[in-house]
């Protein structure tokens, strides 16, 4: 193994808020990244360099399977994102969305690949009271699969949205898969199976890079702590927080409701803040104060506010990555993309 030894200026230092200790292990994993970039070295030699190892290919919770890339995002407070980042980040949202496409509505009959419109018609001319009234027009079915078909936009960007939020956490705060991952097990009632419930992401204190980073991720911790007027003993206990990550949150549905209130309740008994993450700012009012008395911490999808309140200023300030930025930089691609899909689930008759 080579030694080298650079002269790094005061102001550089000063100018990315590090130490000299930082400053190394933060030029290697630059120099690694760039010379990955450009084709000088493989992925294998770049995570020797960095000091870091490749993380496993994921199995993709949609019809393709896609290995992550390893290298994490190289954060300097106001750099932008890379744009091989920005890439990763978009084809994951947009391959949840572009499920949508494919959407056949089911009629209530539990099918899973739906109904085509000519099935959907042999099915309802077969029912005596639906063919009179008509109901196996071809109209009825295109009402079916666009409403059917608006609800699944709304859930895969959702879901999409989940899974770039757990990446961004991973990449910028340089913690591995596992950690930023967290679930916990309800035993089953009257004799019936355990069952195993997940939130979208975790940022475990232990599991913090040492520097600056982690400290403003701590001191956010306990404001919040603060903020939601945990005692003391449970504000020093906490261990960190996980994130419930949604698009949106108009429904009023009482039973969602109540397995969120069960949430934060299980991560406070695992020493974790409970935190709901809303990327747009679409959440009923009574919602927001229900979880507020469940002493969730709540973010919306503001861009003005504080890290408190705000999920942009949130992953910006305290995770170090602009969030709003990346969906600016890419709001031409993500409209493509659901114009696309809309016009697919509006065309077949």
């Amino acid at each position: 193994m080579s030694v080298i030894t650079i002269s790094v200026p005061d102001e550089a230092l000063r100018a990315l808020h590090l130490t000299p200790d930082q400053a190394s292990e933060t030029f290697r994993l630059a120099a690694a990244v760039k010379l990955y970039e450009m084709g000088r070295l493989s992925t294998g030699a770049a995570a020797e360099l960095a000091g870091v190892r490749r993380s496993p290919c994921m199995t993709a919770r949609r019809s393709s399977a896609k290995c992550e890339t390893w290298i994490p995002t190289l954060h300097v407070p106001g750099e932008r994102m890379t744009k091989a980042s920005d890439a990763d980040y978009l084809e994951i949202i947009t391959g949840a969305i572009h499920v949508c496409a494919d959407y056949r509505p089911r009629f209530g009959h539990g099918r899973k690949a739906g109904f085509t419109v000519a099935e959907f018609q042999n099915l309802y001319q077969a029912d005596p009271f639906y063919s009179w009234f008509g109901l196996d027009n071809p109209l009825m079915y295109a009402a079916h699969r666009a409403a059917g078909g608006m609800t699944s936009v709304y859930r895969q960007i959702g879901i999409g949205c989940q899974w770039v939020f757990n990446r961004v956490l991973r990449d910028s705060l340089q913690i591995d898969e596992e950690s930023a991952n967290w679930s916990y097990t309800v035993p089953g009632s009257a004799g019936g199976r355990d069952r195993m419930l997940s939130l979208d992401a975790r940022i475990p204190t232990t599991a913090l890079p040492p520097g600056a980073r982690g400290d403003t991720v701590r001191s956010w911790l306990a404001e919040s702590a603060k903020r939601l007027e945990l005692t003391k003993k449970a504000a020093r206990g906490l261990q960190g927080a996980v994130f419930e990550v949604r698009q949106g949150y108009k429904s009023k549905d009482s039973k969602r409701q109540n397995a969120d209130v069960a949430n934060a309740a299980n991560a406070y008994a695992h020493q974790y803040l409970p935190v709901v993450a809303l990327l747009s700012t679409q959440i009923d009012s009574d919602v927001a104060e229900r979880y507020r008395r469940a002493r969730w911490l709540l973010l919306v999808g503001t861009t003005s506010g504080s890290t408190f309140d705000s999920t942009y200023l949130f992953t910006r300030d305290v995770v170090g990555y602009d969030l709003a930025g990346f969906f600016q930089r890419n709001a031409a691609s993500l409209r493509a993309t659901v114009d696309k899909v809309l016009r697919s689930l509006l065309s077949e008759i």
